[in-house]
């Protein structure tokens, strides 16, 4: 609930004001509460200052936007994944040390290595982001969350992919849940740092995000999307009879470069949303039924996001629902190329119709003359 009231209220104030003192600011802002979170021997002091950390820790989600802003066209979608390897990157090294500490020392340790770690990117933060200018400076804070629930129901592209995100996050995290209790119960019997260490395999597949980024600026984004999808059915696939890994996709929908903070706002929320559901139900299928029909969870998760992106085809328009149009390129510089004509002849038939309609007005002018 508190990084969801974070997406929710902070990170939209990216389209709002200039991005570096917002995450300067909120950095610091964490940094400062998790001290709290180390000393503190009061339950209801921990609520609150957990509520307060878990609110102010939407740094990733303002730095997504300005990687998106900052990098040129050509390669916007390996700048995204880079941001986003490193947040997925964050969680599986989290899920490492949780095993290690858990088997060695005290739960407060983690409160310390989170300091350390907060002061460090703060100090790297200070040093090396750009100052980017504020975007949608006529518009208010009001404005801009009112917008965003206008996305919600305006935004066909949007919600396929908030769907989609939503899918693909409950397949992520029912898998590492439940992962946990299999390797925790008969046969494995694994110690926590033994399963905390299996996120040395998720880590693999995340150092492989920039590599894919560069194979997406490649494709249009369907195509890239529907790659990962059908990927992540085989190998859960392979997961349902005999237990392996899992990967995730995730689609980043760039509607309107002024509205990147919202967009992406929404988008996070659908993988917490996500996250939630599938470490709720997935936790609530492996108690009742066991791993096998987690699995065949997970696979549905899958399935279901094959479904939403089979409802809109590749090159549809901005504000088509369901259906297919504009062809099955797959290759985006061809689609680019063919954009860039079509806006070419259009350009060049407004200049024409504009000259032949000064020529018109001439034409009564020069009989006057004669």
């Amino acid at each position: 609930m508190n990084y969801a009231v974070g997406l929710l209220l902070i990170s939209p104030l990216g389209d709002l004001i200039r991005r570096r003192p917002l995450l300067i600011l909120l950095l610091t802002l964490s940094t400062s509460l998790s001290i709290g979170l180390a000393v503190t021997k009061s339950l209801a002091a921990f609520e609150a200052l957990s509520f307060l950390v878990g609110m102010t820790s939407v740094t990733p989600q303002v730095l997504l936007p300005l990687a998106a802003d900052l990098a040129p066209p050509e390669r916007r979608a390996s700048a995204i994944s880079n941001v986003l390897s490193g947040l997925l990157f964050g969680i599986l090294i989290a899920r490492v040390l949780s095993g290690v500490i858990a088997e060695f020392t005290t739960w407060r340790v983690v409160y310390y290595m989170a300091i350390g770690t907060q002061a460090a990117v703060l100090v790297g933060l200070y040093l090396s982001i750009p100052d980017y200018p504020a975007k949608n400076k006529n518009m208010t804070y009001r404005g801009i969350l009112w917008s965003m629930a206008k996305f919600c129901v305006t935004e066909p592209l949007l919600i396929q992919g908030s769907l989609i995100n939503l899918a693909s996050s409950a397949c992520f995290s029912s898998f590492w849940v439940t992962l946990t209790f299999l390797l925790g119960g008969p046969p494995y019997n694994y110690s926590t740092l033994v399963i905390g260490l299996f996120g040395l395999v998720g880590m693999f597949g995340v150092a492989m995000g920039p590599f894919v980024g560069k194979a997406v600026d490649r494709l249009v984004i369907w195509y890239a999307s529907l790659i990962g999808i059908i990927f992540v059915i085989c190998f859960q696939a392979i997961q349902t009879g005999s237990g392996g890994i899992n990967i995730g996709t995730v689609i980043v929908a760039t509607i309107d470069p002024n509205a990147r903070a919202r967009l992406n706002a929404i988008m996070i929320l659908s993988i917490f949303i996500g996250q939630v559901m599938g470490t709720s139900v997935g936790t609530r299928v492996f108690v009742a039924y066991g791993w096998r029909m987690a699995s065949i969870l997970n696979m549905a998760w899958s399935g279901f996001q094959l479904v939403i992106l089979l409802l809109r085809g590749p090159h549809c328009n901005r504000f088509t629902w369901f259906g297919y149009e504009g062809g099955w390129e797959a290759r985006k510089s061809v689609v680019d190329a063919r954009n860039r004509s079509s806006q070419g002849d259009e350009d060049n038939n407004f200049v024409s119709g504009g000259a032949k309609e000064i020529l018109k007005q001439e034409e009564p002018l020069s009989s006057e003359a004669r």
